[in-house]
């Protein structure tokens, strides 16, 4: 019997030929990542081991970018703590302010996430770099502190559903309509512990944005990792980005899956998920009027410069409904930069949109985009639980950047043509 796609990288990082779903091991990790709050726990954990030293200096990276701006004293102190540390252990990869990124989006820009790989991160949406052939998952920041000092982490290996996507999307449909149609499909704990494998022909003409929007919310179905085989697009990517080489996976013919899951996206429309889990998706169609306080573009789930232009096709001729704020969260700098050299930073600021630099910031209810009670904003990000964005009086939506910009034109929940 042959081996899936993450049986065969766990195995690569083990003393292992075969593994099979359930087996633990103890595997070699290729990077080990954290952020602004789950660091600092970290370092403390890290201490009490008693190394000198992390594991290498060029695997362990470090992004403030969930309070980063600093949002208030505490973050600061926060923020001070890590980067003291990484100047300590002369750490290649840390990224603050000016070079900095939401991580999930910095990463692959930078060519630090490579097919084949095993990357750890005290982060749950590391899972994102599933898109690029690689095994990333999250981790607890003890986990993170053992891994820092040994370069290892244990697994236990997970069983694969596998989601073949047929068809052709229709206009205005995404990664982001299709990872939430599939998690409205199967549950918010439809993929627990296990790892959903996307393929089929929808999926090798998504662009890399799309597949990473796919993985990156392979963990709001309970799944371990979101997988994409990387192909040509892929090597595409990496061409002048990778920093080391790589081996790409394919799951054999013969492997076993736990399921295999068949979806026509023909039959997809835009996607929303309603108040207060990412399971609870209705098409478009099946809305209604639902009016918007706030719209928020951006995230480690749509803050690609491909969301981006989305967008700005929306507000291109159009401008923010005077009873909306709309803010725009740019993934990083160098898609910051993009923005301008195209124009579509103008466009937002004409049309009414506040562009931040890149932050976490009000995906997390962490700042720049708080809401308060009774409010309800759609967002592009990857969680609407009760209080994630604020008071916990408050609703988030999650949708497209697409839909998201046309919410926040005509003041309610609505799709791009009815704007265009």
């Amino acid at each position: 019997m042959g081996m899936t796609m993450i049986e065969k990288i766990i195995a690569a990082h083990t003393e292992y030929d075969e593994l099979k779903p359930g087996q633990i091991v103890n595997a070699d990790v290729d990077m080990v990542l954290g952020n602004d709050i789950t660091t600092p726990v970290a370092i403390e954990e890290f201490k009490k081991i008693g190394v000198d030293t992390v594991f290498d200096k060029e695997r362990v990276v470090i992004v403030p970018d969930h309070f980063s701006p600093s949002k208030d004293i505490k973050a600061a102190e926060q923020i001070k703590l890590i980067r003291e540390f990484s100047h300590k252990h002369d750490l290649k990869y840390f990224f603050e302010i000016g070079q900095m990124g939401i991580e999930h989006v910095l990463l692959p820009e930078k060519g630090l996430a490579l097919p084949g790989e095993i990357i750890i991160g005290a982060d749950s949406h590391t899972c994102t770099y599933g898109a690029l052939g690689a095994l990333g998952t999250g981790v607890g920041s003890t986990d993170m502190a053992a891994a820092m000092a040994t370069g290892k982490a244990w697994f236990k290996v997970p069983p694969t559903i596998k989601f073949v996507y047929t068809g052709e999307l229709q206009p205005w449909v995404s990664g982001k309509d299709l990872i939430l149609y599939t998690i409205g499909k199967i549950g918010v704990d439809g993929a627990l512990y296990k790892a959903m494998e996307f393929t089929g022909e929808a999926i090798s003409n998504l662009s890399l944005a799309g597949r990473m929007t796919m993985a990156n919310m392979a963990i709001e179905a309970g799944g371990k990792a979101g997988l994409i085989a990387a192909d040509e697009k892929t090597e595409a990517y990496l061409k002048d980005r990778a920093v080391r080489d790589y081996t790409i996976y394919h799951s054999d013919e013969d492997a076993e899956y736990e399921e295999v899951i068949e979806i026509d996206v023909s039959e997809i429309e835009p996607q929303i998920a309603f108040p207060s889990l990412p399971e609870n998706t209705k098409g478009l169609s099946e809305v209604g009027e639902v009016k918007i306080d706030q719209a928020v573009i951006g995230s480690c789930t749509n803050g690609r410069l491909e969301d981006l232009r989305e967008a700005a096709k929306v507000f291109e001729f159009n401008k923010v409904h005077p009873n909306v704020r709309c803010l725009v969260f740019p993934g990083t700098q160098e898609i910051y930069k993009q923005a301008m050299k195209e124009g579509i930073v103008e466009i937002f600021i004409n049309a009414g949109v506040a562009v931040s630099t890149p932050t976490c910031g009000p995906c997390l209810g962490g700042h720049m985009g708080i809401l308060a009670d009774g409010e309800k904003a759609i967002s592009t990000t990857n969680r609407n639980f009760v209080g994630r964005m604020g008071s916990t009086g408050s609703e988030v939506y999650l949708s497209s950047p697409a839909v998201a910009a046309a919410t926040a034109v005509k003041g309610y929940i609505a799709g791009p043509e009815e704007v265009m």
